[in-house]
């Protein structure tokens, strides 16, 4: 399923008929999520198909999650390498999961790429502050982003180079929490989020890195 946050290429004949074979949990209609998202039907064909194939079922459970996106993690033959993705993985699931209902269906998945591929900066901003808000209470806590920032940081960090230093997480941390808590309260609000993000050059940047890759 997470291969389709890749570069995806439609083909001419993609216009077939959209495929609803019977699975466990059927879709809503083509013409719905193509009002609902920013993808046409072609697109939405293409992106079935590719579920369809990682999820027979039509929805994917946390456990499958985990096992799908420990495939794209470069040194995932590793155990502790797969327990480091696992563990983002687990943030990665509860982002999708936007019902709590503890499974990812394709309108899930579908709307959430549709946000981080084409959706404006203030909803891939939305999007990603739901991710750091674990508890969902609608604040960031700085316990949360470094929960998050650990976890990005045990997969990744320690393949880059010069390899980073055992503190690094909570020094990011640290500095990106005194900037996006303006007013001192301890926690931070989606619109000092936002604001902070937008105010950053780095992260604006990394916004469009997705951006028309289907």
């Amino acid at each position: 399923m997470l291969h389709l946050l890749g570069v995806i290429t439609v083909k001419d004949n993609a216009d077939d008929d959209f495929e609803m074979t019977v699975v466990c949990h059927r879709p809503e209609g083509l013409d719905k999520l193509e009002a609902q998202t920013n993808f046409n039907k072609r697109e939405l064909q293409v992106l079935y198909r590719g579920f369809k194939n990682e999820c027979p079922s039509g929805a994917v459970n946390e456990d499958t999650f985990k096992q799908i996106y420990s495939q794209f993690f470069p040194h995932g033959d590793k155990w502790t390498d797969k327990c480091y993705a696992s563990t983002y993985a687990h943030y990665l699931f509860n982002a999708f999961d936007t019902g709590h209902t503890g499974s990812i269906k394709f309108e899930d998945f579908v709307t959430a790429l549709s946000i981080l591929l084409r959706g404006s900066v203030t909803e891939k901003l939305q999007w990603t502050f739901n991710l750091y808000d674990i508890n969902r209470d609608g604040y960031i806590n700085k316990e949360e982003m470094m929960d998050i920032v650990r976890a990005i940081y045990d997969m990744m960090g320690k393949f880059t180079y010069p390899v980073l230093k055992t503190d690094a997480p909570k020094q990011h941390v640290d500095a990106f929490f005194q900037k996006m808590d303006k007013n001192r309260d301890g926690v931070v609000t989606l619109d000092e989020f936002i604001l902070s993000c937008q105010e950053d050059e780095n992260i604006m940047r990394s916004l469009q890195l997705f951006e028309n890759v289907i």
